[in-house]
């Protein structure tokens, strides 16, 4: 009897120990679901509910991009390309596909379907597109034409050429020439121009001198100055300043897409 005792006392030790075993398996693994969930929750931007996936925040080559909405007579001007065959039948930004012979276009910020005048400033020539894509991710152009559309203004022919391009409507529609007159006047908006970013400081002007050489030949558009400055004990200072930023937000994509960690925004 007593060996039978035993027997049933080592099997239920033993279930026992599976038991407590599964038990700790178990709280394991519902604390490692809970915590992937809290990593996707916290990693996962948020934003309004109802906002297009195509009005979203987005990064091409290193840049960051911010799609904003537009008034109606809204303009902008800069270089305009097109766009054909290499892309045709292929997905846009919006989930359509690309038509070269549609009267289509690609901007990189405003928003879809919104109906914009695009004018050759070059030639006189003008064509109305409707805004289905994302592009072109070049600096200085501003829109991409689809082929019919270019050809229209001729770019066919010239490639690229200075545009000025206006809203005229939203949801593929452009808006009666009346509703634009009921508008109000937009508010001036005053442009701060000139911005710039420091790359260096050397109590040497020598060493500010290789740095300005150095950074002359990483953009053109951009000029590297060497500004005379005094420090908080009154020793000189020479500064190193690229200069020739249009926004604050230009000079920040630059710094971004050029690796320069220290750097930062001036104004002269």
């Amino acid at each position: 009897m007593c060996t039978h005792l035993n027997t049933i006392m080592q099997w239920a030790r033993k279930g026992f120990g599976m038991l407590k075993q599964r038990k700790i398996t178990l709280i394991l693994l519902v604390s490692l679901i809970v915590m992937i969930g809290l990593a996707g929750c916290t990693s996962k931007k948020r934003y309004k509910k109802g906002t297009p996936a195509t009005m979203r925040t987005y990064c091409v080559y290193g840049k960051t991009y911010k799609p904003s909405y537009v008034r109606l007579g809204q303009k902008m001007r800069g270089i305009s390309s097109w766009y054909g065959p290499n892309f045709h039948g292929k997905s846009t930004s919006n989930g359509e596909r690309y038509n070269m012979h549609a009267q289509t276009a690609a901007h990189k910020t405003w928003p879809m379907n919104t109906m914009v005048r695009v004018s050759n400033l070059q030639n006189g020539k003008s064509t109305i597109v409707r805004i289905n894509d994302r592009g072109p991710f070049v600096k200085g152009r501003i829109i991409d034409c689809s082929y019919a559309a270019g050809k229209k203004i001729g770019l066919d022919r010239m490639g690229i050429a200075k545009v000025q391009i206006e809203v005229l409507g939203f949801a593929g529609k452009v808006q009666p020439h009346a509703a634009a007159r009921r508008l109000p006047k937009a508010k001036q908006v005053v442009m701060l121009t000139n911005f710039g970013i420091q790359v260096g400081a050397f109590k040497r002007k020598e060493g500010a001198e290789i740095y300005r050489e150095r950074y002359s030949r990483l953009d053109p558009k951009y000029k590297p100055i060497v500004k005379k400055m005094y420090d908080e004990e009154g020793d000189t200072l020479y500064r190193v300043w690229l200069m020739g930023f249009g926004s604050e937000e230009e000079a920040r994509d630059f710094m971004a897409c050029n690796n320069l960690p220290g750097a930062f925004i001036v104004r002269n």
